[in-house]
């Protein structure tokens, strides 16, 4: 296994790769403003003739997504493509159209919000006659705790319902507040028993649908040794990309602040999820 490398910049190791998936939270925006180094990095990496797929799970449609990049600062020529974990929620749900479903944590919010199944034509119903939870989130992701859900999921798990997770992250930092994601309700849900199909990383389904929008732009089978993934999450980013055989550049601007020493930090961090990135930098930049 070869050892944790730190690159000054995008550009030293850009010739190695033909695509980038990308992460959008935490590597090219923080959810209040954009990472505008990390934006001219993908940038220049497609005017270099490279493509940037960006990954995301977020657990709302593609669409919804990128209509957030403009607000936020994020360049129009950052990226080729987006697919989210909500493009491959939408998926799953779609052929689950004859079941009923027990949604948890809907809100107003623009990441609760009614794009995720909006068109389906699915039926919403209590949980007590449900056939399948979809998880979508806390309901209210700033004031209460995963734990405060484990009574309500252990009924989920007592009617031996399957949960669609529709954002396999546990956390995403939002400026510079942590705010709980599905993903650590699905935990607990496993943890009491539960079934779990996650259509997000570090899962497979959505590195296949990037593939597949990759080899339609290039018109030819994409070469995984050619490919980085670039994350802010051990547990999904660079778990992910080590699953699916990709090289995986993890960026110290999401989840975990780091402090001075950052080389020993990531390899602290990386060994407590024995997971291995190929680079490491503070943050994405050319």
């Amino acid at each position: 296994m070869t050892a944790l490398q730190f690159p000054d910049g995008l550009s030293d190791i850009a010739s190695r790769y033909d695509a980038i998936l990308c992460d959008v939270w935490g590597v090219i925006h923080n959810g209040r403003s954009a990472f505008a180094p990390a934006c001219e990095a993908l940038g220049n990496f497609r005017k270099a003739g490279g493509r940037v797929c960006l990954i995301t799970n977020a657990p709302v449609p593609k669409a919804q997504v990128v209509s957030y990049f403009k607000p936020l600062g994020v360049p129009d020529g950052t990226f080729d493509d987006c697919v989210s974990s909500g493009d491959v929620c939408r998926e799953e749900l779609s052929r689950r159209r004859d079941q009923k479903i027990w949604r948890m944590g809907v809100d107003s919010s623009w990441e609760h919000d009614k794009h995720l199944y909006e068109g389906l034509g699915l039926d919403f119903v209590p949980p007590d006659e449900a056939d399948l939870l979809l998880c979508i989130g806390l309901k209210d992701q700033a004031n209460e705790n995963p734990e405060d859900y484990r009574e309500e999921l252990a009924f989920g798990v007592e009617r031996g319902l399957t949960m669609l997770c529709a954002n396999p992250d546990k956390q995403v930092r939002v400026g510079n507040q942590l705010y709980w994601c599905a993903g650590a309700l699905a935990e607990i849900y496993e943890q009491l028993g539960g079934r779990v199909i996650y259509p997000g990383k570090p899962h497979a389904a959505i590195y296949e649908t990037c593939l597949s929008r990759l080899e339609a732009m290039t018109g030819a089978p994409a070469d995984r040794s050619r490919i980085l993934c670039i994350g802010d999450s051990p547990s999904t980013d660079v778990r992910g990309a080590g699953r699916q055989g990709f090289d995986s550049l993890y960026v110290g601007t999401g989840l975990k602040e780091h402090g001075a020493d950052f080389r020993a930090e990531v390899v602290e961090l990386l060994a407590a999820y024995a997971e291995q990135a190929t680079w490491a930098m503070t943050g994405l930049r050319w």
